[in-house]
């Protein structure tokens, strides 16, 4: 079994099966033996749970959820790492590859298989915002989420309002998921070590029924669509309804019409999308 925890073993595999890392996938190999285990143990993995694991690379966390859990399913896009993980792990009955760009895969696993009861990854930090964004917007209801991200990234979706990192992509995450910071791993905990510093964030679905989810999408991306306007502005903009009419609604819910999006929270901003709602199906 390939020694995690060495880099020089791991180049040393790379280099027999021909692969040369590339950066625009992200591929950097978790080498610290304590975060491997502390990220598994994140997932709270169960005998009984099927588990989607995005970027698998080497292995590096497979080979610890595999004996925990009934079925393991992983994404990867790297041929070469296909190739190993196929001759590593694919004697376990309880394991199978999605060969891909997990942007390309994801839903229509989805689609045939209904959610994971939890789903982590090591996520390329150039699609990781567009993965938690597309999971998000889909409402993919995994019990338990554990994915290690750019740490700006994780401050992007644990913002508060006010806060500069606070925009339409930190609303539609909160409003989905409840997300908790839980660890912080330096560029050494990788190898190659990235350029950046790394979070673990977990997420949970929240179960709050939203009438017009669509809807509150929508919206949501016209009151951030410029930072420098009013909520007001940006709608109107947009075209969602007539100014007096929405005067009415900002008068009705305590709101200034003068206030931008970005001071209000993401529960704030659901309610309001859900009276514009109504009152736009009254046009």
């Amino acid at each position: 079994m390939l020694n995690y925890n060495s880099p020089a073993e791991i180049r040393r595999v790379l280099d027999a099966l021909g692969l040369r890392l590339q950066k625009r996938w992200g591929q950097n190999f978790l080498i610290n033996r304590g975060a491997r285990r502390a990220i598994v143990s994140l997932v709270e993995p169960e005998e009984r749970d099927t588990v989607w694991e995005i970027g698998p690379g080497l292995g590096t966390l497979t080979v610890l959820l595999l004996p925990e859990i009934r079925f393991l399913q992983v994404f990867e896009i790297d041929r070469g790492l296909i190739r190993f993980l196929n001759e590593t792990f694919g004697d376990h009955k309880n394991f199978r590859i999605v060969a891909g760009d997990v942007m390309k895969t994801w839903k229509s696993c989805l689609d045939k298989q209904g959610p994971p009861d939890k789903i982590v990854g090591n996520l390329p930090y150039s699609s990781a915002s567009a993965l938690i964004g597309a999971l998000a917007e889909n409402r993919v209801a995994a019990k338990r989420m554990v994915f290690t991200v750019q740490r700006e990234l994780a401050q992007r979706m644990t913002a508060e309002p006010g806060n500069k990192n606070y925009s339409s992509f930190t609303v539609l995450c909160q409003v989905a998921y409840r997300i908790s910071e839980r660890m912080k791993l330096k560029p050494g905990s990788f190898f190659p070590p990235p350029e950046v510093h790394s979070s673990v964030v977990v997420l949970q679905p929240n179960t709050e029924v939203i009438p017009d989810w669509s809807f509150f999408l929508r919206c949501t991306r016209a009151l951030f669509r410029s930072r420098r306007k009013t909520m007001r502005n940006n709608l109107l903009a947009a075209g969602f309804t007539d100014s007096a009419r929405l005067d009415r609604l900002f008068g009705e819910l305590g709101i200034d019409p003068g206030v931008r999006s970005e001071r209000l929270t993401p529960q704030e901003l659901l309610r309001f999308s859900q009276r514009l709602k109504l009152d736009s199906e009254d046009l």
